[in-house]
């Protein structure tokens, strides 16, 4: 099944790659690797913002961490010409929680990005990946995910 299949049976559409906010690019590419830089959680109505361990639980941070996994993709599909079939597998996510110093639950907000991977993408959307904690993510955004891509 093709990831398009996927992701439409999932009820994703991938939205036009986020511009860069400041002085980088979205995306580099080295050979068949792409390195996608940090993708902010972000939906429909704006920005998702909130720090978890206070007035967000893991479950939200969760949803929001899945919006930048889709935002990922829409950078992968990007450098790869506007076709996500191009995509071979997901190799690492570092991901980023905006979170109080006593919360500790930042792999299970990582995981709504890497479960959502893998059901979109099977076994290669699986990956090496780290969860780690930020005192603050720009324009108070919840989660910050970056990845590391190879494709055809």
């Amino acid at each position: 099944m093709s990831i398009e299949s996927r992701l439409a049976d999932l009820g994703v559409t991938l939205p036009d790659a986020p511009a860069p906010a400041a002085n980088y690019v979205p995306f580099v590419q080295v050979g068949d690797i792409v390195y996608v830089s940090g993708q902010i959680s972000s939906g429909p109505d704006g920005f998702i913002t909130g720090k978890l361990g206070d007035k967000m639980d893991a479950a939200a941070g969760a949803a929001a961490a899945k919006t930048c996994a889709i935002s990922l993709l829409a950078q992968v599909k990007a450098a790869c010409g506007g076709d996500i079939e191009r995509l071979v597998r997901v190799i690492k996510l570092t991901g980023f929680v905006n979170s109080t110093a006593d919360f500790t639950d930042q792999p299970k907000v990582i995981n709504g990005a890497s479960d959502f991977l893998v059901e979109a993408l099977g076994d290669a959307g699986r990956h090496s990946r780290s969860a780690v904690s930020a005192a603050s993510l720009p324009l108070g955004v919840a989660v910050e995910i970056e990845g590391i891509f190879q494709i055809k």
